[in-house]
């Protein structure tokens, strides 16, 4: 059988030489980390990592803990895991802002998404969903894109800021069915809900944890969930896709990476583990629950797919002339 080696840094020092640690043995026992840059306390991201982590743990007979990393809009804790040695040891959980709009969005970049890591595994995506307040006369989505075309720049959209995902979805939705709203910025997506169901602002792109309570209350009324399958959590509301508009599709993804130069063999066990764990139907029911779909794949996939979003984003960040400063 042929051996495979991690690098030098992993290496096990006895007696002045040095013995080389097999990769079929990783992780030899000890701990691997996963950052998660943000902050720990319930968030659908931080949720997600810690279902996951505990299932990984399980198959790899070691620990597993999050490390939580915010700030820069989690440029902080991809950065500490791109310059962690490439081991095995630590790995990054993170998604589609940090990883395909930050490059857009910020000068000055600590990392680079798709040359400081290596791919290891797509795993669970949260669509967009567009929600109306009940007093828009629209019921559907053509509907509603005609009922914006005939009042341009009346309608009013909210977001959780500038570069957001709803903002970004906005601006998508606008670029790609020629309608031209107002994007009001808010600090708190709770605000935002709130000025929804009051009608200062008339819609919003949410994603789908976020405004499912109000959507199944009644309190607002969603036209079309962002994708190309339906959401677990809502599967009566239609997607852009099956309505006949199948570019306009926008979602927080969530991806499993490790620092370049981790060795393949650790990162082909990884990806085998997480595939298995994304098929065990209790994993697959805990993040429907929470309105996340399970996805998976090969580590070219998501090489593959983080490539095209990074161009598709990039696009709709110089269309609309979005800056964060």
């Amino acid at each position: 059988m042929r051996k495979y080696l991690v690098p030098l840094a992993a290496a096990t020092i006895l007696s002045g030489v040095v013995t080389p640690v097999l990769a079929e043995d990783w992780p030899a026992g000890k701990v691997v980390q996963i950052v998660v840059p943000a902050p720990g306390g319930g968030g659908t991201g931080d949720t997600i990592a810690r279902v996951l982590a505990e299932d990984l743990a399980k198959k790899l007979k070691t620990s597993v803990v999050i490390d939580n990393k915010p700030g820069a809009n989690g440029n902080i804790g991809a950065a500490a895991a791109a310059s962690s040695p490439p081991d095995g040891h630590r790995l990054l959980f993170s998604w589609a802002g940090t990883l395909a709009v930050n490059p857009s969005l910020l000068k000055n970049m600590p990392f680079d998404p798709q040359k400081s890591f290596t791919p290891i595994i797509l795993l669970a995506d949260v669509p967009n969903i567009l929600v109306v307040n009940n007093d828009v006369p629209a019921k559907t989505l053509d509907e509603f894109i005609a009922y914006a075309k005939a009042n341009p720049g009346k309608l009013n959209f909210g977001s959780t800021g500038n570069g957001s995902s709803m903002h970004l979805a906005g601006e998508f939705f606008m670029r790609e069915t020629g309608t031209k709203m107002v994007h009001v910025p808010y600090n708190a997506p709770g605000t935002a809900t709130t000025n929804l169901m009051a009608n200062d602002i008339q819609l919003m792109f949410q994603l789908v944890p976020g405004i499912i309570g109000q959507i199944k209350g009644g309190k607002v009324r969603p036209i079309a969930v962002m994708a190309t399958t339906r959401s677990p959590a809502l599967p009566d509301v239609p997607t852009t896709a099956e309505l006949g508009h199948p570019k306009l599709l926008s979602s927080t993804w969530f991806a499993l990476l490790a620092p370049k130069g981790t060795p393949a063999p650790i990162i082909a066990r990884i990806n085998a583990d997480m595939n298995e764990i994304l098929r065990d139907p209790a994993v697959r029911k805990r993040l429907a629950d929470m309105g996340a779909s399970t996805l998976g794949g090969t580590p070219q996939q998501l090489a593959d797919h983080l490539a095209a979003e990074t161009t598709k984003w990039a696009a709709v960040v110089r269309d609309a002339g979005i800056k964060i400063q």
